[in-house]
């Protein structure tokens, strides 16, 4: 189908059904960001990777996702949304492919990063056809089922990856990508309109090479900031050029006429305050499953399948309460629904923040619930305010904003609440292992992670191993604590500032 889609007044006869095949592109990029993190251990052992390998094996795909969303967007829309959509998932499909096929480390980290660039034409594509095919009075419902999927791809990403490593090896969290992405790709080119800038507006290259270089900085200062320290010269480095090259961005697009994406559009209310939300709410998120997951497996001794089958209620909750956002907006206003969720949201973080050695799963599911339910009120009502805020011409750049935040907001939540979670673990666990006659090298590998103190308890000898599994699992809960009393001093802020300041009309 070739069509053009750009009646809005009444919408494509089959908007439902592709909204359909647009969710199952979407869930395949969010899941690839979260699926991998169960399988880096069995890579590890496969391939002999290094601790610095593991985390580019995991870091490629979300920097180059970041980095290239607002060119790629851009490009959709100036050629065609379909197409940057097919050509995404090929990509995607190829890297993919690879992947499986890696005999190293490097390798992997090669392939992944060609996911990124597939990942980067396709996510923006989706959310720019859905607003094309919709009509205005639909568009806020089917966003709302949108950001339900989004939020619930990591979710899905992690129990795919469960189950699948408890049966095959390592490469199946790549190889199951392929026949989903085939199947997207086929159904997109049957059934999917084109749409593209009806204005022709000229591309901005120069916008596009220096957004490119300012994110791929700051994600990659954020990325490796935990790993080698704040003062390591290549994180300066990284972020200082963030800095430059983003301040390039701005004053070159003050110059032009038809900017990629005006930077004044960050001073309207409703455009910054939802992209801040965005940011906000991915950061919490991303931070709380990145010490779940590790709190889920060292804590409460659950398998990687037992682990991801116990974050599915958090897809559940967010596929369940999404759609019901429009209507509370159409009663309530955007920054109250945005405000409470973030609030709600805020609450399910002090609930995690309880959480010690001894808690039960129960307590971690209404932190859960309470969480997905919060974001879920959230996203839809952000994204619709930042696809709202730019003509339907620039729906692939308005679509790349606000997965540009969501990507952004994630590094910035690992970075943030991860270097907390590590700061907490080693400052309840000092006292302990400097009471015990171990070897320097084991003591500090043991203040290194809780998975490396685990291994280092099981090697004690006497009770020394007890003693030392006891005091990690204590230490990792209290730093996980500390990072989710921090995520509830985020939401709980960026909440009360949307109450009390986001305009409810332009």
């Amino acid at each position: 189908m070739t069509d053009q889609s750009d009646d809005t007044s009444t919408g494509h006869p089959r908007r439902w059904l592709i909204l359909g095949i647009l969710n199952l592109s979407l869930v395949l990029i969010v899941a690839g960001v979260s699926s991998l993190n169960l399988s880096l251990p069995s890579i590890q052992r496969a391939l002999g990777a290094t601790g610095v390998q593991l985390v580019w094996i995991n870091a490629a795909y979300a920097l180059v996702f970041a980095a290239l969303l607002l060119p790629a967007g851009a490009l959709g829309d100036r050629f065609g949304r379909r197409g940057a959509l097919q050509t995404g998932l090929t990509i995607f499909i190829a890297g993919a492919v690879l992947a499986t096929q890696s005999g190293s480390a490097e390798q992997i980290i090669l392939w992944r990063s060609v996911m990124g660039i597939g990942a980067a034409l396709t996510m923006p594509a989706t959310l720019s056809i859905l607003t094309a095919v919709f009509p205005p009075e639909e568009r806020s419902r089917a966003i709302a089922i949108w950001a339900g999927f989004a939020g619930a791809g990591g979710a899905i990403g992690l129990l795919s990856a469960g189950l699948l490593l408890e049966y095959f090896w390592w490469g199946s969290v790549f190889l199951v990508n392929i026949p989903i992405a085939a199947l997207a790709l086929i159904l997109v080119t049957l059934l999917v309109p084109t749409s593209r800038d009806t204005q022709r507006h000229p591309l901005d290259p120069a916008g596009g090479l220096l957004t490119a270089g300012g994110l791929t900085g700051l994600v990659y200062g954020l990325i490796q900031g935990p790993e080698f320290g704040w003062t390591d010269p290549l994180v300066i480095g990284g972020l200082v050029a963030a800095a430059v090259l983003l301040t390039a961005w701005v004053l070159n697009a003050r110059r032009q006429a038809n900017p990629m994406l005006d930077p004044a559009l960050f001073a309207i209310p409703r455009f910054g305050l939802a992209s801040l939300t965005i940011t906000a709410a991915f950061a919490v998120m991303f931070g709380m499953f990145f010490g779940l997951a590790q709190y889920l497996q060292f804590v409460m001794g659950y398998s990687p399948l037992d682990t991801s089958l116990r974050v599915i209620p958090f897809a559940l909750g967010m596929v369940a309460v999404a759609p019901r956002g429009p209507r509370l907006v159409e009663r309530f206003g955007a920054g109250r629904v945005m405000g409470s969720g973030l609030l709600l949201a805020s609450l399910g973080c002090v609930i995690m923040s309880l959480l010690s050695a001894d808690s039960s799963y129960l307590h971690v599911l209404a932190g859960i619930l309470m969480l997905s339910s919060g974001m879920a009120m959230t996203f839809p009502t952000a994204t619709t305010a930042i696809v709202g805020s730019l003509p339907l011409d620039k729906a692939g750049v308005a679509s790349a904003v606000n997965d540009t935040t969501r990507e952004v907001g994630s590094a910035i939540g690992i970075a943030l609440l991860g270097s907390l979670l590590s700061a907490g673990y080693r400052r309840d666990l000092g006292d302990t292992l400097d009471s015990l006659p171990l070897p320097a090298e084991a003591l500090e590998a043991a203040r290194d992670s809780v998975g490396a103190a685990l291994h280092v308890a099981r090697s004690a000898p006497g009770s020394a191993g007890d003693t030392i599994a006891a005091a990690a699992r204590s230490a990792f809960a209290a730093g996980y604590s500390l990072s989710m009393i921090a995520g509830a001093v985020i939401m709980a802020t960026v909440g009360v500032i949307l109450v009390l300041r986001f305009p409810d009309s332009d």
